[in-house]
């Protein structure tokens, strides 16, 4: 009896597993509309990615032109700022610093930050700087201009002295949102006033124009 039984058992198991087989090698089978599925997500991501690249790409030729481009006007009053990346990496020159050309194997889509730092000593100046930065939310790509000025030291027990850093939020958009011209106009009127203040000798203006006009962003030292 109990052979009968394990007889039974075993041949109802055996129909089972033939059952789930035959059901399992059809063309619908789950895993083949998952991996449909997934294949159509992983094309659809890599086209995104590559247009926000491109996108990138082209925002960052644009902004590393004008950032130089800036840096050479106020070179003229003898103004000096540093520029980062180099500009030994992303240009040419036929004549320094005035004859040049972006550099077309420079890999401008890799780089995520841009900056412009003012090296002068009086009145506190130096590490102001217009800063670009590329950052992602929610798989979203960005780009934020800030001003960073520096305002003033602080000892701490631990650390020591520490310079305090303040920022204003210029202009924040999705690279595939971003209307370069409304950044180009708030980029200008930026820069004409803190060209002014130079000329003046006057960088509290600069910073009471910055504070009525733009977001207050973070605060950290360095």
């Amino acid at each position: 009896m109990q052979g009968v039984i394990t007889f039974i058992w075993n041949k109802a198991l055996h129909e089972n597993v033939i059952f789930m087989a035959a059901k399992g090698s059809k063309k619908d089978d789950w895993f083949d509309n998952l991996d449909k599925e997934l294949e159509k997500k992983t094309a659809q991501a890599k086209k995104s990615s590559g247009a926000e690249s491109t996108q990138k790409d082209d925002l960052n030729r644009i902004v590393i032109s004008d950032f130089w481009k800036i840096l050479l006007r106020f070179d003229k009053i003898n103004i000096h700022f540093s520029i980062e990346p180099n500009h030994t990496q992303f240009a040419q020159f036929e004549k320094y610093p005035y004859e040049w050309s972006l550099k077309e194997n420079y890999d401008f889509g890799g780089v995520n930050q841009i900056q412009l730092v003012d090296r002068t000593r009086e009145q506190g100046r130096v590490g102001d700087a217009l800063k670009i930065r590329h950052y992602t939310e929610d798989d979203v790509q960005h780009l934020m201009l800030t001003f960073e000025y520096c305002e003033g030291e602080h000892y701490y027990k631990y650390s020591g002295w520490k310079r305090i850093f303040g920022q204003y939020i210029l202009f924040d958009a999705p690279i595939k949102k971003l209307d370069i011209d409304q950044f180009h106009t708030v980029l200008a009127d930026v820069v004409r006033n803190w060209y002014e203040s130079h000329l003046k000798h006057n960088r509290d203006a600069f910073l009471e124009y910055l504070g009525n006009t733009f977001e207050k962003g973070e605060t950290y030292t360095q």
